[in-house]
């Protein structure tokens, strides 16, 4: 057997090879990207519940004063920061996205880092999140509670 025999049949190169690997990757992250785009710009409203527009929440009795409640489903918070007076935020903590938690004595929580937001307006009480939470629209209709 000659050298000419063992390379006679052609194998792709490794640079095709390698070119045709990263092409199929960068296919499937833009195909990846482009498909959380769709599902991020879709519905309308304001960032924190954009699809839910219209959505009863709860009921005015079912919000504390000086409290509040997460709908984790809804990705809002809605407080009662005095008597009558009802706000909603974005349930996504802005320090590293994790849901809030807990709302008591005008402060809401988040359990991953310990960050607090004020239940009235949003804003950071302690960080280490250094963003306010966004807030979120609410109409407020007798004793029922909707996203706007």
């Amino acid at each position: 057997m000659t050298s000419e025999s063992l390379h006679s049949a052609q194998a792709p190169a490794r640079r095709t090879v390698v070119a045709a690997v990263g092409a199929a990757g960068i296919a499937v992250a833009l195909t990846a990207c482009g498909a959380d785009d769709k599902a991020s710009t879709a519905g309308s409203g304001n960032g924190a519940a954009g699809n839910a527009a219209g959505t009863e929440l709860a009921k005015t009795s079912d919000i504390p004063e000086g409290g509040g409640k997460v709908f984790a489903d809804k990705g809002v918070v809605v407080t009662q920061p005095t008597a009558g007076t009802y706000k909603a935020f974005s349930s996504k903590c802005t320090h590293q996205g994790c849901a809030v938690k807990g709302i008591a004595n005008g402060v809401i929580t988040c359990p991953c880092h310990g960050s607090e937001f004020s239940a009235t307006d949003g804003s950071v009480k302690k960080g280490p999140a250094t963003t306010g939470l966004a807030a979120a629209d609410i109409t407020v209709n007798g004793d029922s509670i909707k996203l706007a």
